[in-house]
């Protein structure tokens, strides 16, 4: 029983995640153009720190899920710990979202499969920012209407 809700909660982290980060960037999607007595590149820092806003979001829904996992008995923490709960899982989360994964601080029992899908998770939401910054640099950055994108005009 307790790995259907284990990953049950795993599901519901990660489409709480997705959601927020769609919704961030629909709504900078919708809205940066708009802002039109907003120089370009400033358009584009303001979609960053957005950006960024939303991923430390994403970050503490997944820390409250290690959290939440913890007190109900789902799996424990082990490894270089403090006596903060509550850092440790936000930390853990930190580390798994980012997938730089140093591996002071593991999960054991059901809990144990959420950093990797945490880590997928991030690694997909980070791209995915990616390449709607580099969309939205496309269309407001002044240099990108001045370069003719046809690639059989250079010589390579």
């Amino acid at each position: 029983m307790h790995s259907l809700l284990s990953w049950s909660l795993n599901g519901a982290l990660i489409a709480v995640a997705v959601f927020i980060h769609y919704e961030t960037l629909y709504t900078l999607a919708s809205q940066m153009p708009k802002l039109a007595r907003v120089p370009p590149r400033y358009r584009v820092l303001l979609g960053v720190f957005a950006i960024l806003v939303a991923h430390a979001v994403e970050i503490w829904v997944f820390a409250m899920g290690y959290y939440a996992s913890v007190s109900l008995g789902h799996g424990a923490l082990y490894g270089m710990l403090t006596p903060d709960l509550l850092s440790d899982c936000v930390y853990l989360s930190w580390v798994s979202y980012t997938t730089i994964g140093f591996g002071d601080i593991v999960a054991s029992g059901d809990l144990r499969f959420l950093p990797g899908i945490e880590a997928l998770t991030g690694f997909v939401l980070v791209t995915w920012s990616a390449s709607f910054l580099f969309i939205e640099m496309q269309k407001f950055w002044p240099m990108a209407r001045a370069v003719d994108h046809r690639p059989e005009i250079h010589d390579h």
